[in-house]
Formats: structure tokens, sequence, C-alpha cells
């Protein structure tokens, strides 16, 4: 049996969280680590990353992490990997940077500092794999496809890309090299999907540059506000452009944006047509701006524009309000999930009095492969095996039909599902092994703690509010001291529903009293659930809505402890000695003492057709 497989962690059918992982005779090699942003049922989540457990459990088998680009899609996750899974990371010098970036704020990532810059020259000899790169078209420069090239054949994975003619030096595609990938023996290619769905081709950025001078040139008398992704070098560069021409000053609305953008200029991705002094303007500074000098390019936490668009809108932004002198500039193609809030957006900008324009309404703009752009690839590799991947089931199926239209038989398109296993036997790929990858919710700082129960009742809490219900009972005497105080909120309003909530009070009251007549022993859980059941029931019954109950029973008379009550020495240590121990999140310093016993991995990197190769012996 051939020991190569491919597992999708994340990618496939939803739209980003890339993460895919190509296993070769016991070593793994990551294709990404991205994110998605939630849907708008995962209430209060920030952002949704892979299910890492099944790499966690096989960290020893991990060559590294490959990265095609330096967007939140591809290295997202990172932050929150990296803290559990101590590995290398591979990519440009760009993707590099704007990874530090991403995991710079990660206490637990302080003394992380093993990365690897490579570019489509470079190829890394792991010793039974090869792994080289070409460069792709994107809306970021440097994006690499990464070829895994192994004794059964090749395994390509394109990342994000597209095929733009016009596209500047710095974003063109590599075709002589993907033409000389193709007359190896690809035995399956990983090709973006995301764009194939609509049928026509994206627009030429260069056409789209012109558009956005237009559309600075006819609002010459308004303030423009940009949403912008922080990540879009290529869409950045054109504002930057567009700003400079018509002589406006640029103002970049947050932290995430202002680091992309001194990053960028420092590797020189960006181009400035004036020098920085002349063309940017600090956000506290804006206010000595009159309105048609000022550009404000905002990006919203972790590069998504759109929910903090939204804030403006709805006067939450401490230095920017939404008036009738602007122009609210939407340069980004949201998700489907996205939709319904960018229309929502839209409208609440409108009510300020501001007009709104939006890209993706006057013309196709992605930088996501067209099914002409797929059909491309597909001609150039000749793959023996297609995964269509960066997209929901539909698109994947449109990329499918793609597929078949230029002769790739049905069965050897893999239709995949996160955590299926296609393994390589006898020269097919079938499905084998496969198991359950979930998603890992991020709120805040918390990381996994938030799960299916938790969106359930914030759900609930959001539908139908919550039903307070305080009681306090004397358990010696098995009696209710005082009436139950009821509170309502999101559920109905208690002035209004006086006999409702005097019915609540009396069942509350009802419930308790036969729960303490009639068990002899006692249990906090049991009453406490039967006083949820009875009022869940009754409130349904009158009102056709399920809050969420929760009762609240205190006690009287308890037994106390003196005030005076001393613990020695040997009672201090017993008690903590029963405490249970917290388990820690691992981080690359507590995973040292398990990394240093790992075997050392030695691989070369190396210019392509170099005769001469550096050594690097890496060693956990």
């Amino acid at each position: 049996m051939t020991d190569l497989s491919i597992i999708p962690f994340g990618g496939v059918r939803e739209n980003g969280k890339n993460m895919y992982a190509v296993t070769v005779n016991d070593e793994i090699f990551i294709l990404d680590a991205g994110l998605k942003y939630p849907e708008t049922d995962q209430l209060g989540v920030d952002v949704v990353v892979p299910d890492f457990e099944y790499l966690i459990k096989n960290t020893e088998k991990i060559a590294g992490v490959f990265l095609s680009h330096g967007h939140a899609d591809a290295i997202g996750a990172l932050p929150y990997f990296l803290q559990q899974v101590n590995v290398p990371i591979f990519g440009s010098e760009l993707t590099i940077e704007l990874a530090k970036l991403a995991i710079k704020d990660q206490p637990a990532l302080k003394d992380y500092n093993d990365y690897h810059i490579i570019n489509e020259k470079s190829e890394i000899d792991f010793g039974n794999v090869k792994v080289s790169f070409f460069n792709t078209t994107h809306s970021i420069p440097e994006s690499l496809g990464i070829v895994i090239g192994t004794e059964y054949g090749q395994v390509v994975y394109t990342g994000d890309f597209k095929f733009d003619q016009t596209a500047e030096s710095y974003y063109r595609t590599d075709i002589p090299r993907l033409v000389e990938v193709g007359q190896g023996k690809v035995l399956a290619l990983l090709a973006d999907a995301a764009g194939t769905e609509g049928g026509a081709d994206s627009v030429n950025e260069s056409k789209i540059g012109d558009y956005i001078l237009e559309t600075f040139r006819d609002n010459k008398k308004k303030r423009i506000i940009v949403a912008a992704v922080a990540s879009n070098i290529q869409r950045i560069q054109q504002i930057i452009d567009a700003t400079a021409a018509t002589k406006r000053k640029l103002v970049l609305s947050g932290n995430d944006i202002e680091n992309v953008v001194r990053t960028a200029i420092k590797l020189k991705k960006l181009q400035l047509p004036l020098p920085e002094s002349q063309l940017f303007v600090s956000l506290k500074n804006m206010k000595s701006l009159v309105a048609h000098e000022t550009v404000i390019l905002e990006t919203g936490r972790m590069g998504e524009p759109i929910k903090h668009l939204n804030r403006m809108a709805n006067g939450e932004d401490a230095h920017i309000k939404i008036g009738s002198d602007d122009l609210v500039f939407i340069t980004t193609t949201p998700s489907t999930a996205m939709e319904s809030v960018v229309a929502k957006t839209r409208d609440m900008i409108f009510k300020q009095g501001a007009d709104v324009k939006q890209i993706s309404t006057d013309m196709r703009s992605s930088g996501h492969a067209s099914r002409n752009d797929l059909q491309m690839m597909l001609n150039i590799m000749q793959p023996a095996y297609f995964m269509p991947i960066q997209g929901e089931y539909r698109v994947m199926s449109a990329a499918k039909d793609a597929a078949e239209e230029v002769n790739l038989p049905e069965d050897h398109i893999l239709m995949a599902m996160k955590g299926d296993q296609f393994k390589l036997i006898d020269g097919q790929f079938e499905l084998k092994d496969s198991f359950a990858i979930g998603e890992t919710l991020i709120d805040g700082s918390g990381i996994g703690d938030i799960g299916n129960v938790v969106l359930r009742d914030r759900r609930i809490l959001s539908e139908d509010g919550v039903f307070v219900s305080v009681v306090t009972i004397d358990r010696k005497k098995r009696q209710v001291v005082s009436k139950p105080k009821l509170t309502s909120r999101g559920f109905v309003y208690v002035k209004a529903n006086r006999d409702l909530m005097k019915e609540a009070s009396d069942l509350t009251v009802k419930q308790i009293e036969d729960y303490l007549t009639n068990n002899k022993s006692f249990d906090w859980n049991e009453l406490k659930a039967g006083v949820r059941d009875v009022l869940s029931r009754f409130l349904f019954e009158q009102t056709r809505r399920r809050p969420m109950v929760m009762p609240v029973v205190m006690e009287v008379n308890q037994n106390r402890r003196p005030n005076n009550h001393k613990t020695t020495a040997a009672q201090s240590g017993a008690q903590a000695s029963k405490k249970p121990a917290q388990k820690k999140l691992a981080t690359p310093n507590s995973n040292k003492k398990r990394f240093a016993v790992q075997q050392k991995r030695t691989y070369k990197v190396k210019l392509l057709n170099n005769k001469s190769p550096n050594s690097i012996e890496l060693g956990f």
C-alpha cells in the first residue's frame, strides 16, 4: 500500500478556513492554516478556525506548515495552532511578515521564531519529499502555489489564484513554471474553486483601478470612506494611487491596516506616488482636513471591514461619524454569510444621508479562479485527480462540472468533506479511515470554549430572552421564606403582564413546597430543575415562546463556620493537595522537553537549478 494521503481540515464545503494535510511516508505537510468569519447564527463568535486535535496527536510527524499567501483564510489560524503545536512555518517574505503580525498579540508565542522565507525559486528537500513553489496571481503579492513532490508523483496546491494578463510583474502567474510542473506526473490537484459558480470571468485589475479612480473623481465634493480587507494589498495600492491622483489625504482607520501598510511599504510591496508626509494623515489629525480632501481607509478588527462599517453606521465609532457629505465605497466582495449584514449596513448608511457604492454591484471583482481559469489550470496540470477547494458545496459542484467539461472523469473528482482521508492505493485515491473534524470557535481570548450548547443558549437569549426567578427557602423548616422576585429581559414587559408574573410566582412557590414536602433527601439540582420545567411549560403555554428560565434558590439558616476559624499549616497543605491539577494549553515553551527527544529532521533548501544547495538541520 502506498503511504500517501490527503486530508482537508477546512476549506471544503465552506468559504475560507483553508487547511490541508498531505501525509507522505509518515511525514505530514500542512498546506495553509486559515480562519473564516462566523456565520450569522454563530452569535458573538469572532472567528472560526479548524479543529487541530488530529494534528496535535501527530505533532512529531509534522514537517512544517507551508503558506500560500498572507490573507486571513491562509494564515489566520496560526495564532491558535502554534499555541498547541510547535512546528516550522514556510512562506514568502511578505507572507511571513504578515504571519508575524497575526501572532504578535499572543503572549504564549512571544518566543516563537521558527520562520523560513522561501520564494518561487526555492526547493526544499526532505529526503523522500521535495517541496517547491510557483508564482500565482492573487490580490496580494508573493502568492504561491505549492508542489509536494514524492516518489509516487506530485500533489499540487494552487492556493488562491486567477489568471490576469494585465497583472503587474509582482502579481503575475509564472505560466512556464506551471507548464514545467504539469509535465511531471500530477497525482492530485487541490485547486481554488471559489470563483467558478457565476461562470463569468473577473474583470482585469487594471480596469478596477480605473473604476476606483473614476469613483474618486466623480465624488470630488465628498469625503470618501473606503471599506477594504486589510491584507488586500492590490486594492490598497489602487486606493493610494487614486488618493494621490485626486490630491487628497489618506487616513488609516485601525491598527490592523496601519500594521499591514507599514509592513508592505517596508518590503516595497506598496509603491507610494508621494512621500508619506504628503499622503498620509493620522486619525487624530483628521479633523484638520476638509471633507473633499479626505479618504478614510477602514478595515475593522482582524481585517474584516463590514462589521466595523456597521458600527460606524450605528454611530458607535469614536472617531468617524457618517453623514450627508460622505460616500461609503465598499471595495470588498462579501461572502454569502455576510450578504444580509451588508444589506442592513447599506440601509443604515443611507439613513445617515450618505451615498453608498459597492464595487461588486458594478463589476465582477474577485481574486479567485473563474470557471475558465480553473479549466486552464486543469489543462496545464493534467492531474489524475482533482479536489475542488475554497467554496461551499454548490461552488465545489460548479467546479466539478467545469472539470468534467475538460474530460476529467467524474470518479476522479474528489468532493471532499472535512476529515475525509483519501489514500493512494495501487495508483488510485480511495476514501479510507476518515474521521470527524469539527471547528473551533474563537470568542475573545477563549479558544474552543464556545460550543453548540453555548451557541444554543445565545440563540435562545437573542430570540426569546431570559426569565429569572429568585426565591429564598428555609431548608430546615422546609418552607419558602419570601415570595419569588421575577425578572424578565427580552421576554415580556413586566408591568404589562402582571397576571402572568403572579401566576409564575405562585407556580414557583407551589413547586418548591411540593419538593420540600415530598422528598426526604435534598438535591439542589433536582429542586431547580423542577422549577425550571414547570415555568418553561407555563410560559410556553401562555406566550408560545421559550425564554431561558433561570431559577435562583437561596437558603437562610445555613450552618456557618466561626469567623475566628484558623487553618493550620498541615491542614492548608492537605487542602492544597486535594486541588485538582488545572489543564494548561500547550505552548511552544511547555513543549520543549517533548520536542527535544524527537528525531532531528534534516532538509535542504536550494534555488531550482542551483548545483550547490545549502543544508539546514531542524532540531525541534
